[in-house]
């Protein structure tokens, strides 16, 4: 099983960048890979079970599965049901946790998968640099670092 972990500093408020990111059908507000998403069958995007269905800038196709939502423990964990990667039991979970010292953001997103052995490296440097980092960056802009 292959897995991934990044993590970043973001200077501002846990509870602040939670509201940006808790929408689970909100990528396309932050997260610069996105082009669209939409939550199939018109469920609310923070019902556990909901499914996003998204397209990337690049034209690729994804959905995944809400597994759990805590407004509580800042986080959300969700696997993809689709994607043109070529991954296997995918899952992922997306956290803050606050840092008291300048009212700060610890973020952390982390992913395990299956996928050929030949293709692991490629990956795991894919999701963690394109998606996890990608997505810290644009944050960290967005709250004006």
């Amino acid at each position: 099983m292959a897995l991934v972990y990044a993590s970043s500093v973001i200077a501002a408020p846990a509870a602040r960048v939670w509201e940006t990111i808790r929408d689970f059908n909100g990528l396309p507000n932050w997260h610069p890979a996105i082009a669209e998403s939409r939550i199939e069958a018109g469920a609310p995007a923070d019902q556990v079970g909901c499914i996003r269905a998204f397209r990337l800038r690049d034209g690729g196709f994804i959905r995944e599965r809400l597994l759990a939502l805590s407004d509580y423990d800042f986080s959300c964990t969700y696997a993809i049901l689709e994607s043109p990667m070529g991954v296997e039991n995918y899952v992922a979970t997306l956290k803050l946790t606050p840092i008291t010292d300048g009212d700060r953001t610890f973020a952390e997103w982390s992913a395990e998968f299956d996928c050929p052995p030949e293709r692991e490296a490629e990956l795991v440097a894919l999701i963690g640099t394109g998606v996890f980092q990608g997505g810290f960056d644009a944050l960290k802009s967005r709250f004006g670092q």
